[in-house]
C-alpha cells in the first residue's frame, strides 16, 4: 500500500479490519483516514452498492460473505484474515483523526499493554454528542491479534482481552445515522436481536416491564447522563433510547409467550 508505514522503522505491522453492507457512503472517508496502516481488510455481507470497489480503490483486501451471522462472528471473520501483529477494527461510519493515527503508531512503537480503548465522539443530526451517555463512548479497537478476541454476540459485540489493556489519547469521530428513518430503521433491527439474545440467556419480562424500563431509560440518558444539556438533539435521543428499551422488552415478552418478537 503506497501509504503504509516503514514497518521496519516503525514497528510492528497493522491490520485494519471493517465489515460491510452497502456503506458506499462512508466507506472512502473511514479507509482513507487509516491509510497509515499496513493491511486493510474489508469483510462484506453482500453489498449491492459501490462499496467493494471503494474499497479495492483504496488498496484494501475484500472479501465477501455469503451469510450474515451477526456482528461480534462477522468481526471475528475478519479478524482472521488479518495477518498483522496488531488489529486495528474499525466501523466503515468512523474515521481515524489525525491526533489518534499519532497515538497508534506511538504504541505499536512501544506497546506498554495488548490491548487499548478508544474514545468516540459521535455526531446526531449536525451536533457533536457529548453528553447523554455518548461521550466519551470507549471502546477496544487496537489489539494484539493474538491477544483479543469479538465475543459471538448478535449485535453490541466487544473484544475480550488477555492480558492489559490501556487508553489511547486521541478519539474516533463517528457518524452514526444519516437520519432519523435510518436511527428508526436501526432501533427497530436491534430490539428484535437484543430480545432473542436475552431470550436465549434465560431473561423474561411481565407485560408492565416495557413500560418501566422505557421510562428508566429515558431518565438515565436525559436526566442523569444529562441529555438535557446536547439540545433538542438530546431529547431526541434520550426519547429514541427510551423507545429502543421499550421494543426489546415488548419483544421479550412476546418471546416468553411463544409468539415471535
Amino acid at each position: 500500500m503506497a501509504n503504509a508505514r516503514d514497518t521496519a522503522a516503525d514497528g510492528p505491522r497493522l491490520s485494519v479490519i471493517v465489515i460491510t453492507r452497502n456503506e458506499a457512503a462512508h466507506i472512502g472517508d473511514c479507509l482513507d483516514s487509516v491509510a497509515f496502516a499496513d493491511e486493510l481488510i474489508v469483510l462484506d455481507s453482500g453489498s449491492t452498492d459501490q462499496t467493494c470497489d471503494m474499497a479495492r480503490a483504496r488498496g484494501a483486501r475484500v472479501e465477501v460473505s455469503a451469510d450474515w451471522p451477526g456482528f461480534g462472528p462477522q468481526k471475528n471473520r475478519a479478524l482472521a484474515l488479518a495477518t498483522g501483529e496488531w488489529v486495528l477494527s474499525i466501523d466503515a461510519d468512523e474515521r481515524v483523526t489525525p491526533e489518534l493515527a499519532r497515538a497508534i503508531e506511538a504504541a505499536l512503537r512501544a506497546p506498554q499493554a495488548e490491548a487499548y480503548r478508544i474514545a468516540r465522539l459521535s455526531d446526531f443530526c449536525g451536533r457533536w454528542i457529548r453528553h447523554s451517555g455518548w461521550w466519551p463512548d470507549y471502546v477496544v479497537r487496537l489489539f494484539r491479534r493474538d491477544a483479543g478476541r469479538f465475543t459471538d454476540a448478535p449485535v453490541h459485540e466487544r473484544v475480550e482481552v488477555r492480558g492489559r489493556t490501556g487508553t489511547l489519547a486521541g478519539h474516533f469521530l463517528h457518524y452514526p445515522y444519516a437520519s432519523l428513518e435510518v436511527f428508526i430503521d436501526k432501533i427497530n433491527r436491534y430490539s428484535t436481536e437484543a430480545a432473542r439474545a436475552a431470550y436465549a440467556r434465560g431473561r423474561r419480562t411481565g407485560v408492565l416491564g416495557p413500560f418501566g424500563h422505557a421510562a428508566w431509560t429515558f431518565i438515565r440518558h436525559y436526566l442523569l447522563r444529562r441529555g438535557f444539556l446536547d439540545g433538542w438533539q438530546g431529547l431526541v435521543l434520550a426519547g429514541m433510547a427510551a423507545t429502543g428499551s421499550f421494543y426489546r422488552y415488548v419483544k421479550l415478552y412476546r418471546l416468553g409467550r411463544g409468539s415471535g418478537p
